[in-house]
């Protein structure tokens, strides 16, 4: 999508924003985010039980929202904002597993603006997609809060 101007963002209030780029869940990445998080499950972790119990390790389902910010970089670059400040998550549900191997990417929609705290909150809709499947891993809606120059 090309650059919005800030005063514009109430009229795209329904519209696509962005399609990601895919990117592979890999093993290591799983690996990683349990280190940081603590979470080992044998799910997750456990490669040789994981493909004997299930057909493979599946990736977190806080990775796979983790990856929201990366995902939508640059999907709907604003012109005219100071900062941006992640505000939360509201109905996120995690509707498929995400197998180590697969790709994944993000269709964001915005679905809300709204005047707050001298700025505005934007309220995104966030479908996680996997690749080949009819069923997202994750969607999610995302409240941030913008403020312009």
């Amino acid at each position: 999508m090309n650059p919005v101007e800030f005063k514009d963002l109430p009229g795209l209030v329904g519209q696509e924003t962005g399609v990601s780029d895919w990117l592979e869940i890999t093993q290591e990445r799983v690996n990683q985010f349990a280190e940081a998080t603590g979470d080992h499950q044998w799910i997750h972790v456990d490669v040789e039980r994981a493909n004997r119990e299930m057909g493979g390790p599946i990736a977190h389902g806080y990775l796979t929202l983790s990856l929201l910010p990366f995902l939508g970089s640059g999907l709907m670059p604003v012109k005219g904002v100071t900062r941006g400040i992640n505000y939360g998550s509201d109905k996120v549900r995690f509707v498929n597993m995400v197998r180590v191997g697969k790709r994944v990417r993000l269709r964001q929609k915005l679905i809300g603006v709204d005047a707050k705290a001298g700025g505005v909150q934007i309220r995104m809709e966030c479908t996680i997609e996997i690749e080949g499947e009819d069923k997202p891993a994750c969607i999610a809606e995302t409240l941030s809060l913008l403020y312009g120059a």
